[in-house]
């Protein structure tokens, strides 16, 4: 398994919606608001490094409203 985390910038007031849509990705643990210089933070359970690219890039990074993403795999 492989477990990352996604620092999320987003440019919206919909934070409902756009926490909803993050949580209907398959492999998403989790999807917290947050305070500082990111808006959300995704943590993935997935099965390849692979998989955590598909999921940001064509999945959350789909999301109207989404300006950026960050992603750190854990190496644990």
């Amino acid at each position: 398994m492989v477990t990352a985390y996604v620092l999320i910038k987003a440019n919206t007031s919909e934070v409902d919606r756009v926490k909803s849509a993050i949580k209907g990705f398959d492999g998403i643990e989790r999807a917290d608001v947050v305070a500082g210089d990111v808006d959300f933070i995704a943590t993935l359970s997935v099965d390849s490094p692979a998989t955590v690219r598909d999921v940001v890039a064509t999945g959350i990074g789909s999301i109207d409203g989404i300006e950026d993403t960050q992603t750190y795999i854990a190496m644990t």
